[in-house]
């Protein structure tokens, strides 16, 4: 059993990020899919949609929402995931980085993998005065 990753963003967004992780890492070690929210849509009426892409990476250990911008239909999809009953944690500000860390850490409890999704998002963000 494992963390599953479901990502969810605005259109455009999540799918890129998600085929340049598996670009840059080939298969991933943990169930990873995207969920991509329409730009004028409810979040109540994506949440069919979006809860089955939950189901579907979920692999008993709970999941991780990584969420494109806090606050945004993705984020309220998310938080009416997260009281469905799946163990489920809600990390906002995705980027690749942060994507790309989680990936690394498989064998990371949900609680763990949260924390590890933060630092990853953080510790992608560099000043290069070159």
């Amino acid at each position: 059993m494992s963390v599953g990753i479901l990502i969810l963003s605005h259109q455009g967004v999540g799918t890129p990020l998600l085929a340049a992780a598996r670009r840059l890492l080939g298969p991933l070690p943990l169930s990873t899919e995207a969920y991509e929210a329409d730009w004028d849509a409810d979040a109540d009426a994506q949440l069919p949609a979006a809860s089955a892409a939950l189901r579907k990476v979920d692999g008993g250990d709970g999941v991780l929402m990584l969420v494109d911008l806090y606050g945004a239909t993705p984020a309220r999809i998310a938080e009416k995931l997260s009281r469905l009953g799946t163990p489920a944690h809600r990390i906002s500000g995705l980027s690749l980085p942060m994507l790309l860390r989680v990936q690394n850490y498989p064998e990371q409890p949900l609680d763990e993998l949260a924390r590890t999704a933060a630092a990853g998002a953080r510790n992608g963000v560099v000043i290069d005065d070159a």
